[in-house]
Formats: C-alpha cells, sequence, structure tokens
C-alpha cells in the first residue's frame, strides 16, 4: 500500500523529528552519564541520577516507541515494504533490538535515581553506585548507524522483495497486454 504524496512526506517529517530526537535525547542522557562517571560530589551525582531517570522515562522512551511505529509505518505505507529491501529490514530490527534494551534498562536507571534519592544514602553508597555510560554510548553508535543505513539505503532485496517485485512486474506486463488487445 503507498500512502498519497501528502500524508507520506507528513508521516516522513513525523518519523524524523521523532527519531532525530531520539538521538538528542540519548545525547542529553550521555552528559549526565558521563558526569556520574566523573564527578564525586554527592550532590552533583544525586541530581544527575535524578536528571538521567527524567530524560530516560519521559523522553528516550516514548521517542523510542514512536521511532519504532512511526518506521513501520513508513516502511508499510512506501514502496520500500516493511520486508523487501535488507536496510528496512535491519533497520527494524537494530530499532527492536535498541528499544527493548532501553525498556529493561530503564529499570537499572529507576533503581540508580531511587537510591541516590534516599536521603539516608551515604556518600560512599552514592559514589558506588556505577553509571550506564557503555549502554548510552552503545545505543548512540546503534541509533547513529541505523540513521546512516536509512539516508544510505544500500541495494539489496530479500526473497520476499524478489517475488513481490516479479509478481508487480507480471501484473503490469498481462495489463498492458490486455489493453493493447
Amino acid at each position: 500500500m503507498n500512502m498519497p504524496p501528502r500524508i507520506r512526506k507528513l508521516a516522513l517529517a513525523a518519523h524524523v523529528g521523532i527519531s532525530v530526537g531520539w538521538i538528542g535525547a540519548v545525547a542529553a542522557y550521555m552528559a549526565l552519564d558521563v558526569a556520574v562517571a566523573t564527578n564525586q560530589d554527592p550532590q552533583a551525582l544525586r541530581g544527575a541520577y535524578a536528571g538521567m531517570e527524567l530524560i530516560a522515562r519521559n523522553v528516550i522512551v516514548p521517542l523510542a516507541l514512536g521511532s519504532l511505529i512511526s518506521g513501520v509505518l513508513m516502511a508499510w505505507g512506501t514502496k520500500w515494504g516493511l520486508f523487501r529491501h535488507y536496510w528496512v529490514v535491519i533497520s527494524l530490527l537494530l530499532t527492536t533490538i535498541a528499544t527493548a534494551v532501553l525498556l529493561v534498562e530503564t529499570q537499572t536507571i529507576s533503581n540508580f535515581a531511587d537510591v541516590a534519592a534516599n536521603p539516608a544514602t551515604g556518600d560512599d553508597d552514592l559514589r558506588a553506585l556505577g553509571n550506564t555510560l557503555a549502554h548510552s554510548v552503545g545505543g548512540m553508535l546503534v541509533l547513529v548507524f541505523i540513521l546512516v543505513l536509512n539516508m544510505y539505503k544500500p541495494k539489496g532485496m530479500t526473497r520476499y522483495g524478489w517475488r513481490k517485485e516479479h509478481e508487480q512486474r507480471r501484473m503490469r506486463q498481462s495489463e498492458r497486454a490486455m489493453t493493447l488487445s
């Protein structure tokens, strides 16, 4: 199914905005993650953990889900299709994995924030909490890879894509033959 051009452009603008927003939100989260990894001040750590939870739960998770949903809609409603091209399948797979990892990691982030918010948590315990820097950097690398993949759209069709392509070609040839008769 192909979307009408106006709807397709609107859907594409929404998908790009949501996806780039996800990257921007991860960048903001990473700044706090770096602060946690490099700072020893208890008040700064408490604030950073609280900020990380707010950004993760209220910004990154909704943008990740929005990107996944809008990406599926874009693929389904355009000539690219959801399973016709390898780059779309890889994009979908990586976005799904990134979203799943994010949802699991959000529990860790919430636990850190809860411990940091507890006034009974001592300064040494706060410094020992740790960070999620490996996850945030890894997530950013995956998101940038998906962005580049979607911009360049490398060639390569799946078996399903080839079969659909040949079916459409045969139908067009049949229609042409019928109009010429």
